[in-house]
């Protein structure tokens, strides 16, 4: 599901292990959880209108059919934040901010995502009900976290490639500079590079301890009947697909060589991740 809630009554002290390397990964307990259950959480998405939420915090003038006002999440002189009630979302055309009211409550006053969900049904006056996690729920959360790590670990491995790789400068990055994308741009936005070897990327995370099965189910790598794994995105500048949270949950990749047995555009596939009918 789209909107799953968490939480849990232990001290914040306490943490909790569970393997998405081949090495033990610590969280704290309090992010795993009893569940807030799907209908009121559905209840507050509905209930909470981006424009009153924001403007319990920030200053907002009517521009058009949307909202504008000083980003509260950088310095600014000039109003580039803006409120869109229509879409549900805020966004900060200055520092890149943006998401819907539920994220703008965890930004802005750093709660988790629970905390946040239960400040807006206050707000509201809807009423929580929570229930304990099953087995199932519980290892279907773990693998979307899971999968979203090894998704930020590639989009920095394909940053750091396109920069400090001779291959990723003289062909990426001049291709980006070509096409008048500044350093400062390209670093923001997460762009990247990605090997023209068969597996540098699998190696890379295997290396670090990255598991294969989330290298295969997030698409960034795959299998042949034969067991030999690829890089799915090997010879293309990368462009990352952020949630509105900013999390990496795909990839684009656009192949540079002329080569007419190869596309020219590759995607991530759907996962549990990633549906491109609720992202793009």
């Amino acid at each position: 599901s789209r909107f799953t809630a968490f939480n849990f009554y232990l001290p914040r002290g306490s943490s909790f292990s569970f393997s998405i390397f081949n090495s033990p990964f610590s969280i704290p307990l309090f992010y795993l959880c009893v569940m807030i259950d799907q209908a009121t959480i559905q209840k507050i998405f509905d209930a909470a209108d981006i424009y009153e939420v924001v403007s319990d915090f920030v200053s907002l003038k009517k521009r058009g059919v949307n909202y504008l006002g000083l980003c509260p999440f950088h310095n600014e002189k000039t109003g580039s934040f803006t409120v869109s009630p229509a879409k549900g979302i805020y966004k900060c055309f200055g520092c890149g901010k943006g998401g819907n009211a539920v994220n703008f409550i965890m930004e802005h006053e750093q709660m988790s995502y629970v905390e946040a969900l239960k400040y807006l049904a206050k707000k509201y006056n809807i009423e929580i009900h929570e229930r304990e996690q099953s087995e199932e729920e519980k290892q279907q959360q773990s693998q979307r976290e899971s999968m979203l790590i090894v998704n930020a670990f590639a989009q920095e491995y394909f940053t750091n490639t396109l920069f400090n790789h001779a291959e990723g400068r003289s062909i990426g990055l001049s291709y980006f500079h070509e096409r008048g994308f500044r350093d400062d741009i390209i670093k923001k936005f997460g762009l990247g590079y990605s090997l023209d070897q068969r597996d540098a990327l699998y190696n890379e995370a295997r290396a670090k301890g990255y598991k294969k099965d989330y290298l295969l189910s997030t698409g960034l790598c795959l299998e042949n009947s034969n067991g030999q794994i690829s890089d799915r995105f090997r010879g293309r500048v990368i462009f990352p697909v952020y949630s509105l949270s900013g999390k990496v949950l795909a990839f684009g990749g656009r192949i540079l060589k002329k080569d007419e047995k190869m596309a020219k555009y590759v995607n991530s596939p759907e996962s549990d991740i990633y549906h491109k009918s609720h992202e793009l």
